[in-house]
């Protein structure tokens, strides 16, 4: 699954830099959102500590706290680091999360 989620990942950050958005099946999406919070290796746990994430266009939450809405594309690279996306988030905690990213 890791592989499933890297490439989704890295995927997404080429098509980004090329500003040529790509919507990602929902059905993948679910399952590598599903995947991110618990991978140690993305580090998306200290970065979503906290904070309550909510899909806007597919079925996915998790956890509590200030809530951070948005595509889960968005969700997803946000999760992995990725700055950028937070222009794609809103709600309570997105300035928590955009902190912890840098943004």
């Amino acid at each position: 699954m890791i592989a499933l989620v890297d490439g989704t990942i890295h995927h997404q950050d080429i098509r980004r830099s090329l500003r040529r958005p790509r919507a990602i099946p929902s059905d993948r999406l679910v399952r590598v959102l599903g995947l991110v919070p618990g991978n140690p290796r993305l580090g998306a746990g200290r970065r979503i500590r906290g904070l309550r994430l909510r899909a806007t266009d597919v079925d996915w939450a998790h956890g509590s706290g200030p809530e951070v809405t948005g595509p889960g594309e968005a969700l997803l690279m946000a999760m992995a680091g990725r700055p950028a996306a937070v222009a794609d988030l809103a709600g309570p905690g997105r300035d928590t999360l955009a902190g912890r990213l840098g943004a």
